[in-house]
This record gives structure tokens, C-alpha cells and sequence, in this order.
């Protein structure tokens, strides 16, 4: 099969509507929205999404909740950082 897209990549199917700008930060979402991401369960690169928010495994099917577009959000991925901190900084008292 021929290469259809360059630089658009997932973005081909607007054409040049919406603008270059806009166009070029929902290539960046629907890459990583439609991407698999590493189980924590089971550890394999299997996970996809199911729907907004909801990841599925496709090996152990398991499901959990994530971010609309990523697995781990950034803003979870600190909360977790600063739980774990806490939770040591606890423990050592």
C-alpha cells in the first residue's frame, strides 16, 4: 500500500479545513488516544481505549480508568509521585 500522508499523518481526513495550528494539536491527541500503553497489571503493551476515560487490557481484560485522551495524565502521574512521597515520609517517623 502507497504512503498517503507526509506530515499529516492521523489528520489526513480533514484535509485543509480547521487550520494548520488546531490541526496539528489533534494530531498529538488522536496519536496518543489511539496508541496502546503498558498494563500495570500484567505488564504487557496492551492496553487500549475503550471509551473516554476507560483502558482495557486485551490480555488479562482488565479495565481501568485513566485520562480522556492518555492512559496517565500528568496531573495524576504528580499525585501519585506526591502519595508515595508522603506515604514514605510517614513511614520513616
Amino acid at each position: 500500500m502507497a504512503r498517503r500522508t507526509k506530515k499529516v499523518g492521523i489528520c489526513g481526513k480533514y484535509g485543509t479545513r480547521y487550520g494548520a495550528t488546531l490541526r496539528k494539536l489533534l494530531k498529538k491527541i488522536e496519536v496518543q488516544q489511539h496508541s496502546k500503553y503498558t498494563c500495570v497489571f500484567c505488564g504487557k503493551d496492551n492496553v487500549k481505549r475503550v471509551a473516554t476515560g476507560i483502558w482495557k487490557c486485551g490480555s488479562c481484560q482488565k479495565t481501568q480508568a485513566g485520562g480522556a485522551y492518555v492512559l496517565a495524565t500528568p496531573a495524576a502521574t504528580s499525585v501519585r509521585s506526591n502519595i508515595s512521597r508522603l506515604r514514605k515520609a510517614r513511614a520513616e517517623n
